[in-house]
């Protein structure tokens, strides 16, 4: 049989990264563009909440691990991107009348919480962190660009407040794709079950109000 060369699987794998990275930054967007509109911000409030959303995970992460340029620097078609889908985004929530609540945020903020905790996972690893900092650098990648949202918006962060899991689910997810990594599986299995846990377990916290011991005096 003949085997497949690294330079293949080296470049597949950074073209699932990437992919993965787009698909966080369009969702963290949409989730920020939604949370703009829902406290009726003017078209460059929505733009500026859109793109703090997108792109303060995965800054933070950057700034931290000492990558120069940051990712969308690197990727300068992302900024493109998502300043189309804010476009796109308001004109169709004016044409369609389509009122924003707090409900209709949470499902494209849980698939973004997924997609930027691993690729913060995997980043890391790349850079042969241990395995406890690269699942906080999956933590951060995916929950400071929320918080970002919320304090612009002058809300209590999400993370923070809602006593549904958020950080503790993308910890979770964080550990999964460790523990995969460490046994050699296949890069896009690991990532994949980072998605699908992190977002997974979001996603049934909401739906079955699943809540954490709140602080009490």
């Amino acid at each position: 049989m003949q085997s497949v060369p690294l330079q293949n699987v080296a470049f597949w794998g950074e073209t699932l990264r990437l992919l993965v990275e787009l698909a966080a930054t369009g969702a963290f967007a949409l989730s920020g563009v939604l949370e703009g509109a829902r406290k009726r911000l003017d078209v460059v409030g929505v733009c500026v909440v859109g793109f703090l959303t997108a792109f303060g995970g995965g800054t933070l992460r950057d700034l931290l691990l000492d990558q120069r340029p940051f990712f969308w620097v690197r990727h300068v078609e992302m900024l493109w991107g998502v300043l189309a889908l804010c476009m796109v985004a308001m004109l169709v929530l004016k044409s369609r009348h389509f009122a924003p609540t707090e409900r209709a945020i949470q499902w494209p903020d849980a698939l973004g919480l997924g997609l930027f905790a691993a690729t913060g996972v995997h980043q890391a690893l790349l850079l042969q962190m241990p395995a406890l900092v690269a699942v906080l650098m999956g933590l951060i990648t995916g929950v400071f660009g929320g918080v970002l949202r919320d304090v612009v918006c002058n809300e209590i962060p999400t993370a923070f407040h809602d006593h549904r899991p958020y950080a503790v689910c993308a910890f979770a997810g964080g550990w999964v794709y460790v523990g995969l990594w460490q046994i050699d599986a296949p890069g896009w299995l690991a990532l994949v079950a980072c998605v699908a846990i992190t977002a997974g377990f979001r996603g049934m916290a909401l739906w079955r109000d699943w809540r954490l011991p709140a602080w009490k005096r």
